[in-house]
């Protein structure tokens, strides 16, 4: 087959979330399984132009319809990491992507119909005829509209098209501007409910929806969290929309890259070791502590890596760092606020542990120190409020670092409560799991950890190890995909 994934990221070129991570190790994956894949992506000025090899101008007088007019582009060639991708790079006054960001613009929504409207142009001026477009978030949500509305009929009637949706949060909404802009004129028509009109708000439209009405199969990042949208809030209002589109909605659990994630190799840890080396694991528990200033005793590590916002449970972190501490443990966090009131919170505690040799808050994000941090600590806890898919837990099973996570979306499909789990049998478990958002809740499943931690250590290693052996890597993901590009193929 030949397909073409169309994003705003693609790691590590272009990396803002774990977007990127899945558009890049999905794509490997599927050309490893004897396929075609090539990728669209935006020319921001701010990406990593060192992970790109042999850029060139590969199309020069791209000439994209926006208003009536049209908008000269170039689209530029090269490879990343092995991966051929095709970035667009419009010239006109807009600027669209030379904001030295990749979003959070006021004019997000116009950016990106703009790409759309480029890259599907792209696809019918070069004569590429991908038997799967595969777009990714609300981003590229207007390209099945546009591909069904308008480019069938001027050539491109056999291209099907997957929507894989990354966060439901994040819809897209605009005015008839972008109607207009891409021409899709009939605004009587796309402001109704079957089609782009949100759900919430009659004077827009929502570009996600149009994703998911318009595309021949959708999916989310893990099966628990294609439930949540369908019947939680954590379908952000869409649940109306995905209930008359079910026959075609389902999820497919992202996958995690064991060649950058995998502690037989990792050039940032110090000390390999694998499942039948575990005790190799406690020397890169030495040497965090000693890269920490940390106090080298016999306690159980505790760390939380991620972004400090509400998606991620931050009162949980918090309440978890202090409960950690209180129960003789050492706590280390790594992770970057999104908000002044959060920055300012966690601010105040670094400095309030300054001196305290069992506890460490590094405030920012640091790809080296997470490698050195996942193989050195003991457990690892992801209070997510809400998680589509989640590396986090994946990449410490993988590492032998024991995940302590609340049951939402793929942490629930990923790990297996040693206490509990009716559903595995005792050795297919690989963690502890709570549900509800309180303190009582995190403190049941961590003192589960720590008690099996202090009382019976030969069983926590053998759960460490046990979670090392489960496979989370892209293979089974890919062949989950593949079986969606064959099926709407020949719809």
């Amino acid at each position: 087959m030949y397909i073409v994934q169309i994003a705003s990221e693609c790691a590590p070129v272009i990396k803002a979330g774990g977007l990127g991570d899945v558009v890049y190790g999905l794509s490997r994956a599927i050309e490893e399984k004897g396929h075609t894949v090539e990728l669209i992506l935006p020319m921001y000025d701010c990406m990593r132009y060192d992970h790109i090899w042999g850029l060139h101008d590969a199309y020069r007088d791209l000439w994209v319809p926006w208003y009536g007019g049209t908008v000269h582009c170039s689209v530029f060639c090269g490879w990343v990491h092995g991966r051929l991708c095709f970035f667009i790079a419009p010239h006109s006054q807009d600027d669209y992507f030379n904001r030295g960001i990749y979003y959070g613009a006021s004019d997000d929504n116009m950016r990106f119909a703009f790409f759309s409207k480029a890259a599907i142009e792209f696809l019918l001026i070069s004569n590429k005829r991908p038997d799967i477009i595969h777009c990714h978030d609300w981003q590229t949500g207007l390209i099945p509209v546009l591909l069904y509305e308008i480019y069938q009929w001027q050539g491109m009637g056999n291209q099907r098209i997957c929507y894989t949706i990354h966060n439901f949060k994040h819809q897209g909404p605009a005015g008839s501007e972008v109607l207009r802009a891409t021409g899709l004129n009939n605004e009587a028509y796309y402001f109704n409910l079957e089609r782009l009109q949100d759900d919430h708000n009659p004077f827009a439209i929502n570009a996600m929806k149009g994703g998911i009405v318009y595309s021949n199969y959708v999916n989310t990042v893990s099966p628990h969290h294609a439930w949540e949208a369908r019947f939680s809030e954590v379908g952000c209002g869409l649940n109306p929309t995905l209930h008359r589109h079910h026959y075609k909605f389902g999820g497919i659990l992202n996958g995690l890259d064991y060649r950058i994630w995998n502690p037989e190799t990792d050039d940032y840890i110090p000390h390999h070791y694998t499942h039948e080396t575990f005790e190799y694991k406690v020397k890169n528990k030495t040497a965090l502590r000693q890269y920490l200033l940390l106090a080298d005793s016999d306690k159980p590590l505790i760390a939380y890596i991620g972004r400090l916002d509400g998606q991620k449970g931050v009162h949980l972190v918090h309440h978890a760092m202090y409960y950690a501490l209180n129960r003789g443990a050492q706590f280390v966090l790594l992770g970057s606020a999104t908000e002044p009131s959060i920055r300012d919170w966690f601010a105040h505690e670094k400095h309030h542990q300054n001196d305290n040799p069992d506890c460490h808050l590094e405030l920012s994000f640091n790809e080296e120190l997470s490698h050195l941090i996942y193989a050195g600590a003991d457990m690892m806890v992801v209070p997510s409020n809400y998680e589509p898919c989640g590396l986090t837990q994946m990449i410490s099973l993988r590492y032998g670092t024991v995940p302590i996570v609340r049951g939402v979306g793929g942490l629930l499909n990923t790990v297996f409560d040693w206490d509990y789990d009716e559903n595995r049998r005792p050795e297919k478990r690989n963690g502890f799991v709570f549900f509800q958002s309180d303190r009582e809740a995190i403190e049941s499943a961590m003192g589960r950890a720590f008690d099996l931690w202090y009382l019976n250590p030969e069983l926590f290693q053998q759960l460490a190890v046990q979670g090392m052996q489960h496979n989370y890597s892209w293979q089974t993901p890919a062949e989950q995909y593949l079986g969606v590009y064959n099926f709407v193929r020949h719809k």
